[in-house]
């Protein structure tokens, strides 16, 4: 029987999703960030792959100190943390889990389209507390909006295909327009904005998209505008949003990501025309083992010399 390839997990993974691992690789466990230094400084010489999730990443240093390393594989589509250039330099095969959590997040950004829209959450304290609906303004309709897609990838495409069943106009902004796309291009995110009626950021992290929804775009979306982001948290200005929310600026919004991840948003907490998600758009059971599985193929095609299965 061949030896077994010695794997470093980094993420957050089940009991059972590890237990499988260890049935076919050397496994390291090593989800907190004193782990992952304490393993890679006493085994880094051994480590052939790595797993990975975009907002943990793996740095140029840790991949030097890992000289056997020839695989990183992140959990779900993102990878905006991995060093890219420094894995490439060494000839590291890279991959995703791009497409295993798609529905998931798509379907998380709908509802939180319509539980901001609709107030779900002030409604929701408001029955609590034994106030009826004559006591309270009527919220606007979600049918016959416009949806603007900020980023119009695989998820923004299935976020589209939701709002289409809402009869929604939609709109979107990318770099450059999408071949092929049906909906109306705009060329910059504050047109986007100044049109829509509900903006959702789909659009990866990273340097090119920081703060890319700022004080300006807010303020084009405008007082009865609201805002979704299932993106990254560093994609919209998070001061400029609670600065927007609390003066009326905007109408409400529906955060699942931010910036001070995994810490709560502080300057977000205590606003009433706001819902919050811990950054699970893309969690699900389901979600979570397609996107395992993603890894195992990704792992064997690598090893077997076939390849991965969906490159970054």
């Amino acid at each position: 029987m061949s030896e077994k390839i010695p794997l470093l997990v980094i993420t957050s993974l089940s009991s059972e999703h590890q237990s499988r691992l260890a049935e076919r690789y050397a496994l390291t466990y090593a989800p907190t960030s004193a782990e992952r230094d304490a393993a890679i400084a006493t085994h880094g010489s051994s480590y052939r792959a790595v797993l990975t999730i975009g907002v943990i990443g793996l740095t140029a240093a840790e991949m030097a100190a890992m000289p056997a390393l020839e695989l990183v594989c992140c959990m779900g589509a993102g990878y905006e943390l991995v060093d890219l250039d420094a894995a490439r330099q060494r000839g590291i095969a890279l991959a995703n889990g791009q497409g295993t959590n798609d529905d998931c997040v798509a379907d998380h950004a709908f509802g939180l389209v319509i539980a901001s829209v609709r107030g779900f959450r002030t409604l929701d304290r408001l029955c609590r507390e034994g106030v009826w609906r004559l006591a309270i303004p009527q919220p606007p309709n979600v049918s016959g909006k416009r949806l603007g897609i900020l980023g119009l990838g695989t998820i923004g495409q299935k976020i589209a295909r939701r709002a289409a069943g809402f009869d929604m106009t939609i709109g979107y902004h990318n770099r450059k327009p999408k071949e092929g796309a049906p909906h109306r291009y705009f060329d910059s995110v504050k047109a986007l904005a100044d049109w829509c009626d509900v903006l959702v950021c789909a659009t990866p992290g990273g340097a090119a998209t920081r703060h890319i929804v700022n004080a300006e775009v807010l303020d084009a979306l405008g007082p009865q505008g609201f805002l979704v982001n299932i993106g990254r948290g560093s994609v919209v200005d998070t001061d400029a949003l609670a600065t927007a929310l609390r003066e009326g600026r905007i109408a409400g919004a529906g955060i699942d990501v931010y910036e001070s991840e995994p810490k709560r948003p502080e300057q977000l907490i205590g606003i009433d025309n706001l819902i919050l998600t811990p950054h699970l758009a893309g969690w699900s059971p389901e979600a979570t083992e397609a996107s395992f599985r993603r890894f195992l193929e990704n792992a064997e095609g690598h090893f077997a010399g076939r390849g991965v299965v969906t490159p970054i």
